[in-house]
């Protein structure tokens, strides 16, 4: 039934175009009309040492892309074509690649292991493959088997661990495959090719050894070997083993005591002496215990009933020796650091994981850094400056405010002054100190900030001022200038502080984002900032600065759509403007809207913006088309009935967001513009309606579009009803249908799953708000067409009551429909209620949260159903 296909797949690698994609269409061809022998074929391939490693490495990514995809429809439809496949066919299959595994080419047993782990994650959870741990470890306990093949069994016993989940083997296997694993690690008996292979599969076995960590026995044993392996001669198995001790620190903490003093010593000489990529795996380690201890605190602080997991304050007891270890990696920045981005080496690690103790253990890392700083700040080093202000930022989240107040009001000038400093990287952390803070320590709201009339204008004259030096330090300034802006919401009458200054701020911003040796993500940075400080002011002072902000922006977007585009990087780069631009627009219109003395202002502007959008849309940038849909819907909400004057020509970009699935960000944002639309033009949307529920009705029940887009259409529904009124009469059948087949769909997701019960609990959500929008909606004209469905509305609401995982905006939701229904179908719903005891219980409960809103829905509700109980 294989079929001879090396010339296909080389020639679908040939550099002749035409060649290539005849091949290509073959192959695919060959795949579209017999599935399980294109498989075969593959497979065959792969297992044959007569064949071009070329050829052999095309048949196993074909084969994976067979199995697996990115999309979870388009996976879950690859699946089901491989479960359907005959099984004698799969079965001649899977031993052809484990045959592969023996293969004296490396890249064929790899490639293997990998199609091996992706048929497991398939065949594995339905018991399908019960032999295959088996043969797997007859690989490694037999000794007369070549090393190549146990380090390619290990590397398929590492990506299984990865594919499968820790319930779908019985723990006798676990076992087993721990003991594989683990002994392949051992030093005297195999390469390091075998050992590293070894340690890699552990790091991925490690969740499925929670019985194993619970025995002391076993446990002492798997980290007796994780250390030895942690100082063997070659730096990337130690690498690897220390990516096991970081991930043991996160998922076995509780059980770490009587090995963190071995642990300390072996990180602490790692860090000091070791490769650098060895050396951030050590230094990782720690910050994953901060992470499980930052985590416990916040546990112990939430004061919930359960008893508090165990606590072994590792941070705490290891601080007088880690904070000096921590602080000696700051001085090992690299000369260009500060213009990469992705770059990641020990002096920023080190900084991370300060970070993170000071976040830990509080106050009490203070006294351990301040003499580094003090010793190090009037170095002529540049290093030794660089490091003492990355220290001294580090540490500014965890201390209290008054542990901090003092040394940051005494070292603020110091840092204006640093902003002139001669080197680039001591600015560039400068920058970000100042950054973080006007971010934690300037809040005027609750009565605190490092900002007075005093100092505001010495502040503002050097950030604006350093707005000009290189890139990579002016962004660092924007996020400074941002938190400074930010301090100020809510604060009152102190906001006025900044007011005075904001025509500089906002012309310096708008000169920083135009500057041409900038890249894109100073420009990005500039806009952001300015959004904030625009979205911060406050009103009363600056309606005027902000209304004479509105045409510069307009006139610039204006200029955008001008723009001559030659090339694809010419339309990116215009796109990326034009969404910047949209996004301040958008802001600008909120702010102005807010208030009824300037909402005129943008009443009158409305037009022309509004020309200014569609002429944006017509440009076709996915990205523009997002921004520009949110700035729509701010519009929308600002200019209420009027809006609908621009259906005409908006409804067609509305219908194409709502059909765009690959993007599907702009799809959500288009819902929610339909629902910001149907609340500012109410009927107004009655003439576009069968086009828009008839894209919404598609996107529901497409397999392609992400379902995290799903939840806000149910709500969407209801935002439409409300609008239209008893027109909703036309959508009812089809929108009833879908809502009860979701909430069925609802019952049968695997509730195991954190995320899949994110999304139940979003969806839900949704449902009941499309309710209580159609409920509220046929209220005052037939209300009777919704008695057929509160029975089942009912039925939903009490197996929702029931749902122990069930969020509070469900709750909230679920009691505000009950309430609908009561008051939209009166009498009717006697005896419905009557029968339906849980109703009771379910609003006892909401009127015991502490939640005021919830308090006041179910009071409310419980008004309504006592009032058709008695009618």
């Amino acid at each position: 039934m294989a079929v001879e296909i090396t010339q296909f797949l080389l020639y679908a690698q040939s550099a002749d175009a035409k060649i290539r994609t005849e091949a290509e269409s073959n192959l695919r061809q060959f795949q579209e009309q017999n599935l399980p022998a294109f498989l075969l074929s593959l497979s065959v391939e792969l297992a044959n040492n007569e064949k071009p490693t070329e050829s052999r490495r095309l048949a196993g990514i074909l084969f994976k892309n067979s199995l697996d995809a990115k999309d979870a429809a388009r996976k879950e439809h690859l699946v089901q074509q491989w479960v359907s496949i005959d099984i004698s066919i799969k079965s001649q299959i899977k031993n052809l690649l484990l045959r592969t595994l023996d293969s004296s080419v490396t890249e064929a047993s790899h490639t293997s292991a990998q199609v091996i782990a992706k048929i497991a994650s398939i065949e594995v959870p339905r018991k399908e493959w019960p032999e295959l741990i088996r043969s797997l470890l007859i690989n490694m306990t037999q000794q007369d088997r070549p090393a190549a093949l146990k380090k390619a069994t290990l590397e398929t016993l590492g990506y299984v661990c990865e594919e499968i989940s820790h319930q779908d083997l019985v723990q006798d296997e676990v076992n087993s495959v721990l003991t594989a694993v683990v002994q392949g690690m051992n030093l005297a008996e195999h390469s390091s090719e075998v050992r590293l292979a070894a340690t890699r599969a552990l790091y991925n076995a490690l969740e499925f050894a929670q019985t194993n960590f619970e025995n002391e026995m076993e446990r002492n044993y798997i980290m007796k070997v994780v250390c030895e392996t942690a100082m063997s001669k070659e730096a990337e198995v130690r690498q690897s083993a220390f990516e096991c001790l970081v991930s043991i620190a996160s998922m076995y903490y509780e059980v770490l005591d009587p090995y963190m003093q071995t642990l300390f010593e072996l990180t602490l000489k790692t860090v000091r002496g070791d490769e650098e990529a060895v050396a951030l795996q050590a230094i990782e380690f720690w910050s994953s215990i901060c992470d499980e201890e930052i985590e416990l605190q916040e546990y112990e602080s939430a004061e919930s009933g359960d008893s508090p997991p165990h606590h072994s304050h590792f941070i705490e007891k290891a601080l007088s020796s880690l904070v000096p270890m921590l602080l000696d990696t700051l001085l090992k920045q690299e000369e260009d650091q500060d213009q990469d981005d992705g770059v990641w080496n020990l002096s920023m690690a080190g900084g991370t994981c300060l970070g993170l103790v000071s976040r830990t253990v509080g106050d009490a890392i203070v006294p351990l850094v301040l003499p580094f700083v003090e010793a190090n700040i009037l170095k002529p080093e540049w290093r030794c400056r660089e490091a003492a202000t990355y220290a001294f930022g580090s540490i500014l989240e965890g201390p209290t405010i008054e542990k901090l107040s003092p040394l940051v009001y005494a070292g603020l000038d110091f840092l204006l002054k640093a902003m002139r400093d001669e080197n680039r990287h001591v600015k560039d952390t400068t920058a970000w100190t100042l950054s973080r803070i006007f971010e934690l320590l300037h809040s005027p709201a609750n009565g605190f900030s490092v900002i007075s009339p005093a100092n505001i204008q010495g502040v503002l004259g050097v950030l604006l001022e350093s707005l000009k030096d290189a890139p990579n330090v002016a962004e660092k300034v924007c996020g400074a200038i941002y938190y400074l802006a930010q301090g100020y919401e809510d604060a009152g009458t102190s906001s006025s502080l900044l007011s005075p200054c904001l025509p500089q701020i906002i012309s310096s911003l708008i000169g920083t984002a135009e500057r041409t040796d900038g890249d894109s993500k100073l420009r990005s940075s500039a806009y952001e900032t300015l959004n904030e400080v625009v979205r911060c002011s406050n009103i009363v002072d600056t309606s005027n600065i902000i209304a004479q902000l509105l045409p510069v922006i307009m006139n610039k977007l204006g200029q955008t759509v001008e723009h001559q585009i030659i090339s694809a990087d010419d339309r990116e780069k215009q796109g990326d403007l034009q969404a910047l631009l949209c996004g301040v627009l958008q802001v600008i219109i909120q702010k102005l809207s807010n208030s009824d003395d300037t909402k005129p202002i943008i009443l009158q502007a409305a037009d022309q913006i509004m020309i200014l959008f569609l002429k944006v849309f017509a440009c076709r940038s996915s990205t523009v088309h997002e921004e520009a849909m949110l700035a729509i819907g701010a519009l929308a909400y600002a200019t209420g009935p009027k809006f609908g004057k621009y259906m005409v020509e908006f409804h067609k970009y509305l219908e194409m967001g709502l059909q765009n699935f690959e993007e599907y960000q702009v799809c959500a944002i288009t819902v929610g513009v339909v629902g910001d639309v149907c609340r500012a033009i109410d009927e107004g949307i009655l003439p576009y309606c069968d086009g828009i529920m008839s894209h919404l009705v598609k996107d529901l029940a497409s397999g392609e579009l992400h379902r995290s887009v799903k939840p806000a259409i149910f709500s969407c529904f209801g935002d439409i009803a409300l609008a239209i009124g008893v027109h909703f009469e036309n959508y009812l059948h089809i929108t009833i249908q879908m809502m009860q087949g979701a909430a069925g769909l609802c019952s049968q997701m695997d509730t195991n799953d954190e995320e899949m019960v994110e999304y139940i609990n979003q969806l839900r959500r949704s449902i009941f708000e499309a309710y209580s929008g159609i409920l509220q909606g046929f209220k005052n004209s037939k209300p009777e067409l919704m008695l057929p469905h509160a029975e089942k509305l009912l039925q939903f609401i009490e197996l929702v009551s029931r749902d122990k995982q069930r969020e509070e905006s469900v709750t909230k939701a679920a009691v505000a429909v009950m309430g609908d229904l009561a008051d939209t179908l009166g009498s009717n719903m006697k005896i419905l209620f009557k029968d339906r005891t849980f109703c009771a219980e379910f609003l006892g409960e909401c009127l015991e949260s502490d939640d005021e809103q919830l308090k006041e829905t179910a009071t409310w509700t419980q008004g309504m159903i006592g009032r058709v109980l008695v009618s």
